[in-house]
């Protein structure tokens, strides 16, 4: 598969790079940024894959997370794929939180979406194999993502939990099925049959068994879409149901934005850390 470079820089002693590609998988273009920390030039190393949130493309993450001396110091790549397909010939909307730029990482099976938005199957499959074929990194894989990417992170982590070493999530989207959000997107990408929803929605995967997956979710107490978007305590019930190994934690005083996601994500990065095989 042939990747186009689309810029480069030196960082935390190691390089942020921004590449496009042709996928199989959207049947169109594709950009993902990809970190790669100092010790990738001696060994292959393992890789958090980073889902973002509505609006946002692979640059978010990267430029403003602040990310790298926690990922150099500790030998791990970060992929941060675009939100969804881009481009004249794909289906888009008139609003922010449906079309592009907000592909929720589903399969979609209906008109006009399906013929470029299988973002779950591009995630979960096409792009690590890309990355692991071109890339000095090994196949121990962890998954993030906030907000719709942190939706994202927990459906593909909990349905592929062979392919992931751990889960963990900014304000996620936990129970889409039941916000507004969710509602929207899934009954336009997946049709008005409310049981093909289902497999896209943390809180149910988690409801229906036990899973030994660990996960860690930070959410805001003053995040404004906290009450009618993103429902953490559904998740947690969920997982509390089959002692999943889950920890919620509730941030006093912060909010959705990546003000919140800098504070706390070097701990997320150790959290993947401690649990890629040794």
């Amino acid at each position: 598969m042939q990747l186009e470079k689309i810029s480069e820089n030196k960082v935390a002693g190691g390089w942020h790079q921004r590449w496009q590609h042709d996928s199989s998988a959207i049947n169109g273009k594709m950009t993902f940024a990809i970190f790669l920390p100092e010790k990738a030039k001696k060994q292959p190393v393992p890789v958090l894959y980073w889902l973002s949130g509505l609006t946002c493309t692979d640059e978010n993450f990267m430029q403003k997370a602040g990310a790298f001396k926690q990922a150099a110091t500790l030998g791990m790549a970060i992929v941060a794929p675009d939100t969804s397909p881009r481009g004249d010939d794909v289906a888009d909307a008139n609003q922010y939180d449906l079309g592009q730029g907000a592909g929720f990482y589903v399969n979609a099976t209906q008109a006009p979406w399906q013929s470029h938005y299988q973002m779950y199957d591009y995630v979960a499959y096409e792009l690590p194999e890309l990355i692991e074929s071109h890339f000095a990194v090994n196949n121990q894989r962890a998954i993030a993502g906030h907000s719709m990417g942190g939706h994202g992170a927990l459906v593909i982590g909990l349905r592929n939990p062979s392919r992931y070493s751990s889960i963990s999530a900014f304000s996620p989207i936990c129970h889409p099925t039941e916000c507004p959000w969710g509602k929207q997107a899934f009954s336009a990408y997946l049709g008005e049959d409310e049981q093909t929803w289902q497999a896209y929605d943390a809180t149910v995967l988690l409801a229906q068994g036990p899973t030994a997956m660990p996960m860690l979710v930070d959410q805001g107490d003053k995040d404004g879409f906290l009450a009618e978007q993103l429902n953490p305590q559904a998740l947690k019930q969920a997982a509390e149901k089959h002692n999943s190994p889950l920890t919620l934690r509730m941030q006093p005083g912060y909010d959705h934005s990546y003000f919140f996601i800098s504070t706390f994500i070097d701990e997320h990065l150790a959290f993947h850390a401690t649990r890629f095989a040794r």
